[in-house]
């Protein structure tokens, strides 16, 4: 796997990145937090933290994140 991380080596940014893409692979907020090793609490206090929308039922991110090679 192949990860382009943004140039600014901005940590929230980094952060968001990374929650986007583990939702994306994972497919939910249980399988998402086990890939980035911290618990289903901590991820959903981040999705709050950094505004993104996950659309639970479908298991999918409303604006799934771009550019990026997976």
């Amino acid at each position: 796997m192949r990860l382009d991380l943004p140039n600014d080596y901005n940590l929230v940014s980094a952060e968001r990145l990374l929650c986007e893409l583990a939702l994306t692979r994972a497919g939910s907020i249980v399988g998402a937090a086990e890939l980035l090793g911290i618990t289903r609490h901590a991820l959903k206090r981040r999705i709050i933290l950094h505004g993104i929308r996950w659309d639970r039922d479908a298991g999918r991110l409303h604006d799934p994140p771009g550019d990026v090679l997976m």
